[in-house]
């Protein structure tokens, strides 16, 4: 099989050189293989301005990232079988650090599929695409997750904001003849829970914390009142009950997100509080009561999506780190996420020490908890470390 050529200009293969998989539209020799000659998701080989195979990739013409690359082995084109191969080894990994099938199975560039998602929820795979690239190979994923993973249901949640970057239109889906379940269900740590797919965030859960959710056993003490904002359906709030925390609230502005927590609260015999209101409204409230936690959460959504909203997202974090500390009992736990790739660590732990000066606290940094080693980072490219979960102990300035 030939593909067609995408040449770089002079000097711009170093960075896909040193590990990089993504080509910007302005390092392509648009006089040599004009762009507009490509349809969106179509594959092609990268060669350097000698003519220097570099790898084969999938291009939109459309796009500020106009190619990425899926491999770098002349006699390993983008096909099926090399689909199948990514799946396998990316399978290996997980396997070996989970005893249950519940874990991020595919995450992007990081292993090899850039642009896909797959998550695992036991027979039950949620698929994202965030590109045109990933969009043409549907059929051949669907293959090699029925070949490799035995799934019985594929779902694709195509509905988050990157395939609007990509022109594509936002649609859930199920492959072949199966119904799209209503909710998902996972294990987490020998907790089960379930979570909405179709009306859920993300793919249903965030495999991503649960890391970070298991080194919470070792800061909680026993019977802590534990604080979960931005709860979701109340994994951090649940996984403290059952780790010995006496009680637990979740804040979180939607309703239905707060149904499941409730739901997932009975399952597992414990008892949560709900408060539906936005954080920072809620954070306000509670201080006005007196209310008081020996463990705050701070779990939000990505306040920078894109690297402008950086000053206005700093912001917002030092304010909810504000209004969180003068909650926590002396001595208590501070546990401060940050899910923006444009909002450093050092940035979010500039936040949390303003924050806590602004309120005559003294913060201790105990760990910093990234994303969960299913979603392992590329080093070459450093938009795959993205989570930051700082564990502090507040006491009193």
């Amino acid at each position: 099989m030939s593909f067609p050529v995408l040449k770089l200009k002079r000097g711009e293969d170093r960075r896909l050189r040193a590990g990089h998989l993504w080509i910007f539209s302005n390092e392509v020799d648009t006089a040599a293989t004009p762009l507009t000659a490509f349809e969106p998701g179509a594959a092609v080989q990268v060669l350097s301005d000698r003519d220097q195979f570099l790898g084969f990739a999938y291009v939109n013409p459309r796009t500020l990232i106009a190619a990425r690359i899926v491999g770098r082995d002349a006699a390993y084109p983008l096909d099926a079988s090399l689909i199948v191969h990514r799946l396998r080894v990316a399978l290996a990994l997980r396997e070996r650090l989970y005893r249950e099938p519940f874990y991020r199975l595919v995450f992007g560039e990081s292993d090899g599929l850039p642009g896909l998602v797959l998550d695992r929820y036991g027979d039950v795979v949620v698929a994202q695409s965030g590109t045109a690239g990933i969009d043409r190979l549907r059929a051949d994923i669907e293959a090699a997750v029925e070949r490799v993973v035995h799934a019985k249901t594929l779902v694709w949640k195509n509905d988050s904001g990157a395939r609007e970057l990509e022109g594509l239109d936002k649609n859930v889906t199920v492959a072949g003849d199966a119904a799209l379940p209503a909710e998902i269900a996972v294990r987490e740590q020998g907790v089960d829970f379930v979570a909405p797919l179709g009306d859920g965030q993300k793919t249903g859960w965030f495999y991503d914390q649960a890391a970070n959710r298991e080194r919470l056993h070792r800061y909680l003490p026993a019977g802590a009142r534990v604080l979960d904002v931005c709860s979701y359906v109340g994994a951090w709030a649940i996984t403290a009950l059952k780790a010995g925390a006496g009680s637990a609230t979740c804040v979180d502005s939607s309703a239905m997100a707060l149904e499941y927590v409730s739901r997932n609260a009975r399952a597992n015999g414990v008892d949560v509080t709900t408060i539906k209101d936005d954080a920072f409204d809620a954070l306000k409230a509670l201080q006005e009561s007196g209310a008081r936690f020996d463990a705050v959460i701070l779990d939000p959504p990505a306040f920078a999506k894109r690297k402008k909203d950086t000053p206005q997202a700093q912001a917002a974090y030092r304010k909810l780190n504000q209004l969180a500390l003068p909650l926590i009992e002396r001595d208590g736990l501070l546990v401060s996420c940050s899910c923006s790739y444009h909002m450093p660590a050092e940035d979010l732990s500039s936040a949390i020490q303003a924050a806590a000066r602004h309120s005559a606290r003294f913060v201790q940094v105990l760990e910093l908890g990234g994303q969960s080693p299913d979603h392992p980072v590329h080093p070459a490219i450093p938009e795959t470390r993205y989570l930051k979960s700082f564990f502090c102990r507040v006491t009193r300035d």
